[in-house]
């Protein structure tokens, strides 16, 4: 089906702004993703691109024709993924993305086990911080930890994620121990903060007699990659705050030690989230169901 592979590859070279990248995404070189390209533009008559050194970007009859050709490609996968579920044997490619900390931790150990049992259906994980845009990317499935406000998204909940603040001896002999969630600014303490385009994280919610309050803490450290916050945190840089899950070897180690414990973070949401369509296809919802299961049992037995 050379014609619809063409499209494929249209489709997502407007969605991802580059030959290259979707020709990455399809899993072609950038060369034959560009010859792709010019036989739709030849068999069309039509240039479906304007090309500058900086960017490539859809004619007016280019965005025209994307708005139709993505209902051609989702039309097409999804019979293809109800067929497959009539067949009993789903198949394909599911795209997943989660945090850095979630994804290494949690959902890449089960993607071997998934691909042993369901050996027709590959998995390609993308792991980052960052919030994803499920439509942009072309995202399957999102894990995701926190605050969820998509309304668009079906959203499936997996456990409740206790958090903790907590710095290393060395920090804290120095620093002193903060013993009311008010020492954290009056101090000031070294607040490491995982900051990103979008991020809310310019104030940690903590829970006290009060209910949540809002703290305006500061540091001289962000990164938009949580490990890199636990690994400054474990050589005495500073307070962190993170879920339990991510810090548990280190609390039991005595690289870390928890702080506040009577004034802790509220708990994360830990779930997944799709677009409603996708769980139509059989090896989405194969893949949810299992992890969903997986993920939930890893939490539960660290969340101590």
């Amino acid at each position: 089906m050379p014609y619809l592979d063409s499209i494929r590859v249209f489709v997502r070279t407007v969605e991802l702004g580059s030959i290259t990248a979707a020709g990455r995404d399809q899993r072609l070189t950038p060369a034959v993703a560009s010859n792709r390209i010019k036989e739709l533009e030849r068999r069309l008559g039509l240039r479906l691109f304007n090309r500058t050194t900086r960017k490539l970007v859809p004619t007016e009859v280019g965005r025209l024709y994307y708005d139709y050709a993505t209902k051609v490609v989702d039309t097409l996968e999804q019979s293809e993924a109800i067929v497959s579920g009539y067949s009993k044997a789903p198949k394909g490619v599911v795209k997943v993305t989660a945090p850095l900390g979630i994804g290494r931790r949690i959902i890449a150990p089960y993607v071997p086990e998934f691909n042993d049992a369901y050996p027709d259906i590959s998995v390609r994980l993308r792991l980052s911080d960052r919030k994803v845009d499920l439509f942009d990317e072309g995202v399957d499935v999102a894990f995701v930890l926190g605050d969820l406000r998509d309304s668009n998204m079906k959203i499936r909940n997996i456990t409740d994620c206790r958090r903790v603040l907590c710095a290393s001896p060395d920090y804290l002999s120095k620093f002193g121990t903060p013993e009311t969630p008010e020492e954290l600014i009056s101090k000031p303490h070294n607040c490491l903060l995982l900051r990103f385009p979008g991020s809310e994280e310019y104030y940690w919610n903590l829970e006290t007699d009060q209910g949540q309050q809002k703290y305006q803490v500061v540091g001289s450290y962000d990164a938009d990659e949580g490990d890199v916050l636990t690994g400054w945190a474990i050589d005495g840089r500073g307070i962190v705050n993170k879920p339990y899950f991510e810090v548990s070897q280190y609390i039991q180690s005595g690289q870390l030690v928890p702080i506040l414990e009577n004034t802790p973070p509220p708990v994360s949401r830990f779930a997944c989230m799709y677009p409603h369509r996708r769980l139509q296809d059989p090896k989405v919802r194969i893949f949810v169901d299992f992890m969903i299961k997986q993920c939930k049992q890893h939490v539960q037995s660290l969340n101590v």
